[in-house]
């Protein structure tokens, strides 16, 4: 092992927090998120004409059109909204 001057010795000593407390934000909290933000990706491209959604705001439907942004929704017989895109939160065949 190198022998380190004082000053280098005492850096490291007081660096090796920062790191450590670096690495576990990445493993908690960063890493979580990104593959809870791909697999939302994921369902918001593979969405199609007749899935049943839920939307954020609670709304069950059957999607009757849909377009990059908007997402025609079947809610009742006669009854179709036009919602975001953004606004799906789940498959209902897919319930949390």
């Amino acid at each position: 092992m190198p022998e380190f001057s004082p000053e280098v010795s005492q850096f490291i000593q007081a660096a090796w927090p920062i790191v450590l407390m670096g690495v576990i934000f990445y493993f908690l909290l960063y890493r979580p998120q990104k593959k809870e933000q791909k697999k939302r990706t994921e369902m918001l491209s593979s969405l199609k004409k007749g899935d049943k959604i839920v939307t954020i705001g609670g709304i069950h439907g059957t999607i009757t059109g849909i377009t990059d942004k908007i997402v025609t929704l079947k809610v009742a017989e006669k009854v179709e909204i036009d919602i975001t895109r953004t606004a799906v939160s789940h498959k209902q065949n897919e319930a949390k």
